[in-house]
């Protein structure tokens, strides 16, 4: 008996509800479909399905058997499709939508070496900070900077950036420096317009303990860049990833606050519709990202100082 075949069958009998309509969609007669369902079961030794003249339905070992055996097919299928990409050319336009800010720092350096590595694809790179729809949209690709993943789509993780709390030395020595987290409530504050916790800032001490904080905004911006270069003129405090102001720590420029608190990573992810018939193009670009962003990333090679 082939037992793949053998769970095909079974699983579109149970998806379509009857022998009949399962041999329509895999274009073979009913007495095969009641052949290879007879010869699982005997090979189990259990009855998978109760069949009435009208319908069919699953017993409990069936109910069983049908949630694996239908998992058990999409892998196949997706191991199926991955061999095929990799057999294949990339090639094609590409759809991919990025970040403002780390798409203009950290990806648009990487274009041309995979431009030149992989000369049949076509970029089409699409910058916004808004969370775009990847399907309805029509991307193949969405690189987003999250520390929640993704539960609709597929999610790779590249790297990981620091969230750092800083301002710049003019407005410290105008308004001194915050010892705890509560003290942010008395400072001028600038806030990212699409921060999940919104003016509550949430810190970690050395013990994990949250210490949340409600904080007066005067500036909110829904791009990175624009606080950061508000908070270079002096004009309050922030927080805002590695990845945009490692270089500004590091320079001085900005100085980091609140030593022995943290705030919480976030990701790079490159998140795609679907694991199943994945595209060479978007499976090259993928692993070109991963292995361009592998080990400590760029932001982090020299870690800003406390």
């Amino acid at each position: 008996m082939d037992r793949l075949r053998a769970f095909e069958v079974f699983v579109t009998v149970v998806t379509r509800g009857s022998f009949t309509r399962a041999a329509e969609a895999l274009d073979t007669s009913p007495a095969n479909v009641t052949r290879y369902v007879n010869e699982l079961e005997s090979y189990l030794s259990t009855r998978l399905l109760n069949r009435t003249s009208r319908k069919v339905s699953l017993t409990e070992s069936g109910q069983a058997l049908y949630e694996r055996g239908k998992s058990i097919l999409e892998e196949v299928a997706e191991a199926e499709a991955l061999a095929s990409s990799a057999s294949l050319q990339p090639q094609g336009r590409l759809r991919l939508n990025a970040p403002v800010s780390f798409g203009i720092l950290h990806l648009a350096p990487l274009w041309p070496q995979f431009i030149q590595k992989h000369p049949g694809v076509e970029l089409d790179i699409s910058l916004t900070d808004r969370v775009v729809d990847i399907v309805d949209e029509g991307y193949d690709l969405a690189i987003r900077i999250s520390r929640a993943g993704s539960a609709t789509h597929v999610a790779r993780k590249l790297a990981t950036s620091q969230n750092i709390v800083c301002a710049s030395p003019a407005y410290l020595r105008r308004h001194g420096r915050p010892k705890v987290p509560a003290d942010l409530s008395g400072h001028i504050c600038l806030g990212y317009s699409y921060s999940a916790t919104a003016d509550e800032w949430q810190l970690l001490d050395e013990k994990d303990q949250m210490h949340a904080v409600k904080v007066r905004c005067a500036m909110h911006a829904n791009n990175g860049d624009t606080v950061r270069a508000a908070a270079l003129e002096g004009a309050g405090i922030t927080w805002q990833p590695t990845f945009l102001v490692a270089d500004d720590l590091r320079q001085g420029r900005l100085v980091r606050l609140l030593p022995g608190y943290r705030m919480q990573d976030i990701d790079v992810l490159a998140l795609y519709p679907s694991r199943r018939y994945l595209s060479a193009k978007v499976r090259v670009m993928v692993d070109f990202l991963a292995e361009a962003f592998s080990g400590t990333p760029p932001w982090d090679r020299m870690p800003p100082p406390a």
